[in-house]
């Protein structure tokens, strides 16, 4: 049965890094510098990496991916499945076992109620979170028993693994955040700051955008671990440091995200101290379109949907020939090296989702100026086209970062060779990927014309990744400025094939889906515009062990296992 054998070659045994401790706590301190610095530790209010990762130290969900992508037990007892009876026959349900014993760091034990108010804290009506689209298609989270909890769904699901797996969706404690529901959650700093959790560590300070600290769960499940007493989370600077501060001067045990020049990377690792670690997943670099006007003079409300379309990026030929203009093999030669592949795909991985378009990877200046020139776009005296009194003038953000710093900078020019006027503008990358409602300059505000970045989903299924973009889960002031579909994209049609993947169990079928959903952001309306491939670069100390680098979850998912090498 189709539907069996999806379910069933979802799931793999994970054989986690050895390690062997004499005790809990014996190897001293870890410590991590991630350049994008935490601004808070709860996922659901950020969608921001650098939230997520350092997040999942302390809270942890029922399953997560290994290295390889395969599903894997963290909290719950087993993986559910219709062959053990987890998954209903019908699809229609997941019921997950928690672990017999587990306790929070508190001491207090972690129960089903814990599991189904998480799915109420996101799903709240009055809220915004940050994950709203790994719980698409729930109707109700119930709980069974003490340790088991049903999800049951509005249509039959082949892929139910969107709520409560991987590092973006962790359980939350029911007693500390119960007072944080709906509006009131951005307001919960000591919860947000300091989430009691089941992971290996517990904060002990958090500096917001600058430092944590961290000391070993006392409770964690496994008696001999984590094997080091303390944690430090550095966060801030940028990837140049990070990458010294492991491999040059041995200051650091973990650097986060390399985003760095190739020689530079090769150079560093010429220090002696630490060593490079890689590998591609589905993280793509690319431009996303502003669809709706970001101008000042309009209320918050207006600025953040599609009442008022914006002024030039609504007319689908200017973002195409924003496209063409760039020349992405060049960006992957000056950017990335052997660690970048130029792409025209949203979702490049899995081979089954991607849809192998590479039209955009020829550079047409000439192709884009005709483009222009036939939809009316004409030079003033400055070079600058404009048309009806609109001219086209963009601003141009991205966090901040030298590669890219040097992307804007080409793409910048490449834009002027075809009549359009530029301002670029880079934001410190803790505030810019932060989730503080209250700040004018995040990723999800979008306050620009066109901005830059890369993330990734957990696992290999995109369902829950492509369904971010329905319409209606753009962030706003009512959803407290949560939510994923950044670009305000919005096409009853595409919301018609999120719907129709979430009950499809052929795989081929859902690659299909998946293939013609990215077509749809992409190459057919450049509202989302790729450019990078971009495998995820890290680096660790030699003195460290235990060091699995995961693309497909958090880098940070085996933290427990890791050991100093003496």
């Amino acid at each position: 049965m189709k539907i069996k054998s999806l379910m069933m070659g979802a799931v793999a045994a994970c054989a986690f890094a050895p390690a062997s401790f004499a005790e809990r706590g014996s190897d001293g301190n870890v410590s991590i510098i991630y350049w994008q610095a935490p601004s808070i530790l709860n996922p659901y209010l950020s969608g921001g990496t650098k939230d997520i990762e350092s997040s999942s130290l302390v809270i942890e969900p029922l399953g997560r991916f290994d290295e390889t992508g395969a599903m894997v037990a963290f909290l719950a007892e087993e993986i559910p499945t219709v062959a053990n009876g987890g998954v209903s026959e019908d699809l229609t349900s997941i019921t997950w076992t928690l672990k017999s014993g587990l306790v929070w760091s508190d001491g207090s034990a972690v129960t089903a109620a814990d599991v189904k108010f998480t799915a109420d804290y996101c799903m709240h009506p009055e809220g915004g979170c940050a994950q709203l689209a790994k719980f698409d298609g729930v109707t109700s989270v119930d709980v069974v028993d003490d340790l088991t909890v049903k999800v049951s769904f509005n249509q039959p699901k082949p892929n139910p693994y969107g709520p409560f797996v991987g590092g973006q969706t962790p359980i939350i404690q029911k007693a500390q955040f119960e007072n944080c529901l709906g509006a009131a959650a951005p307001n919960c700093t000591d919860q947000n700051f300091g989430p009691i959790g089941t992971g290996p560590f517990v904060v002990t300070e958090f500096r917001p955008n600058d430092v944590i600290q961290m000391k070993a769960n006392d409770n964690y499940r496994d008696a001999s671990k984590p094997a080091f007493a303390t944690l430090t989370f550095k966060g801030g600077g940028d990837a140049m440091a990070a990458g010294r501060a492991v491999m040059e001067t041995g200051e650091f045990d973990y650097a986060w995200n390399l985003q760095l020049a190739p020689d530079v990377i090769a150079k560093m690792k010429e220090g002696g101290k630490g060593t490079p670690i890689s590998g591609f997943g589905a993280l793509v670099e690319r431009l996303e379109m502003n669809m709706t006007n970001p101008s000042p003079d309009l209320d918050a409300d207006t600025r953040s949907t599609r009442k008022a379309p914006h002024p030039f990026l609504s007319d689908i030929n200017v973002r195409k020939a924003l496209s063409m203009a760039i020349d992405r093999p060049l960006l992957v030669e000056i950017g990335y090296g052997p660690a970048g592949r130029p792409t025209c795909d949203l979702v490049p991985a899995p081979a089954i989702y991607a849809t192998g378009n590479t039209d955009c990877l020829t550079q047409d200046i000439t192709g884009a100026n005709a483009l222009l020139d036939e939809a009316g776009w004409t030079r003033g005296g400055d070079g600058i086209r404009a048309k009806d009194g609109v001219r086209l003038s963009i601003l141009y953000q991205t966090s901040t970062n030298a590669v890219r710093q040097d992307f804007q900078a080409l793409i910048k020019e490449w834009w002027g060779q075809i009549g359009v006027e530029t301002e670029l503008r880079n934001l410190n990358a803790s505030v810019f990927f932060g989730g503080d409602p209250g700040s004018p300059d995040t990723s999800q505000k979008f306050y620009a014309d066109v901005e830059m970045y890369a993330n990734v989903f957990d696992g290999t299924d995109p369902q829950a990744y492509l369904a971010a973009y329905r319409c209606g889960n753009e962030p706003k002031p009512e959803s407290q400025w949560q939510g994923e579909n950044i670009n305000r994209f919005c096409d009853p049609e595409y919301d018609k094939m999120i719907d129709e993947m979430a009950r499809t169990s052929d795989i081929n079928r859902r690659g299909e889906l998946g293939r013609m959903m990215q077509s749809m952001l992409t190459n057919q309306s450049y509202t989302i515009v790729p450019l990078v491939d971009r495998g995820r670069i890290s680096a660790h100390a030699n003195s460290l062990g235990g060091v699995v680098l995961n693309t497909f979850d958090s880098e940070l998912w085996n933290v427990a296992d890791w050991y100093r090498i003496d």
